[in-house]
C-alpha cells in the first residue's frame, strides 16, 4: 500500500512555497506507536533539587537550497520519549525557546496511539505552548548554586534554524562543559555543538575529538530528497560541519544507536529516541546517587 503513496512533498498553505513531507515519506518513517516498552531504572531520584533545561526550537521552516521551505520543526517522538525518561526519573523539566515562542513540533510524526508520548505531551503542554525564553533562564542556569544537571536539545530540521548561531545556545553548552553537568541530544539536534564554536578558533573547539551519533548526511542528500520526505536539499549538513570542526561522527546510517562520551549523550535519529531517554535516566540517576 505505502508504495503507491506520492512521492511528492504536500503543500502547507500557511506559507508560500512551503511543503511537508510526501505521503510515501511519511508512510516509511512514522508510526502509530514508539518502540517504548518500560522504564530501565530500579528506582526514581526523589531528591526533589535536579532539573534539566531543554532547548526546543521555535522554528518552523527550512529555506532549501531550491528556494523551497521545508515545513518542520521539532520531531515529537525525539522531543517527548527521552523526556518521558527523564521526567519518570524523577527530575523535574523545564522547557525554553530562543525567543520565548511556542515549540514548533513536526505534528506529523506525533504517535497518537502510543501512551507513553502522548502522556508526556499532554503534562508538558503548557510549557510547550508557552515556553520560558532562553535568555531569560541564562541568569538561573549559571548561578553558583544553579539547579539544573543539564541540558536537552532534541532533534527534528527545525533544530537547524537559529539554534546553531545562537549566543545563548552557546553559553548553556559552555555552562555544562565547565561545570561538569549534561548536554543530550539526538538526531539533527547536535546540530546545536555547532553553536560552541561561534567566535571560537577551530584549535579551540570545546567538542573537538568528541564522538557522537547523529542523523546520516548521506540520507539528507539523498534518500530524503528522492522520497518527498524534503521538498530539496539543505544549505548544509550537520555531520559534514561537526567533522570539519574535529568531531567525529560514529553512525553512517540510523540503526537507533546512541552513545556516551564525556558528558555528552548523543542519539543517530528518531530510532534512538527510546534509547537515548534510557540512557539519559540512568546516567543522570547515576550522577545524583
Amino acid at each position: 500500500m505505502t508504495q503507491d503513496l506520492s512521492r511528492e512533498p504536500t503543500t502547507d498553505p500557511a506559507e508560500e512555497n512551503a511543503f511537508f513531507p510526501s505521503p510515501y515519506s511519511l508512510g516509511q518513517y512514522t508510526s502509530s506507536k514508539t518502540d517504548f516498552a518500560g522504564l530501565d531504572f530500579d528506582k526514581p531520584y526523589t531528591g526533589g533539587k535536579w532539573k534539566i533545561l531543554v532547548i526546543a526550537s521555535d522554528e518552523r521552516y527550512v529555506l532549501m537550497t531550491n528556494g523551497k521551505f521545508f515545513s518542520s520543526g521539532n520531531h515529537p517522538v525525539e522531543m517527548l520519549l527521552p523526556m518521558h525518561h527523564i521526567d519518570a526519573a524523577g527530575f523535574e523539566i523545564e522547557v525554553a525557546t530562543r525567543s520565548g515562542n511556542p515549540v514548533k513540533f513536526e505534528n506529523w510524526a506525533l504517535p497518537k496511539e502510543d501512551q507513553a508520548v502522548m502522556g508526556t505531551y499532554e503534562k508538558y503542554l503548557d510549557q510547550i505552548k508557552q515556553p520560558n525564553k532562553l535568555s531569560d533562564v541564562l541568569p538561573e542556569l549559571l548561578a553558583e548554586d544553579s539547579p539544573y544537571l543539564g541540558v536537552f536539545i532534541p532533534g527534528g530540521h527545525g533544530a537547524l534554524v537559529g539554534i546553531p548561531e545562537s549566543d545563548g545556545v552557546k553559553t548553556a553548552l559552555n555552562w555544562a562543559l565547565d561545570n561538569d553537568r549534561f548536554i543530550i541530544t539526538l538526531c539533527h539536534g547536535p546540530a546545536c555543538l555547532l553553536a560552541a564554536a561561534k567566535d571560537v578558533d577551530p584549535a579551540d573547539y570545546p567538542f573537538k575529538g568528541y564522538e557522537v551519533c547523529v542523523f546520516p548526511d548521506a540520507l539528507d542528500k539523498g534518500a530524503n530528497i528522492d522520497i518527498g520526505y524534503m521538498p530539496g536539499a539543505l544549505p548544509w549538513l550537520v555531520g559534514e560541519r561537526l567533522r570539519a570542526l574535529g568531531v567525529n561522527v560514529l553512525n553512517k546510517d540510523m540503526t537507533g544507536a546512541v552513545h556516551r562520551d564525556r558528558k555528552l549523550l548523543t542519539g543517530d535519529s528518531p530510532l534512538a529516541s527510546n534509547n537515548l531517554g534510557k540512557l539519559a535516566a540512568k546516567t543522570l540517576l547515576e550522577a545524583v546517587a
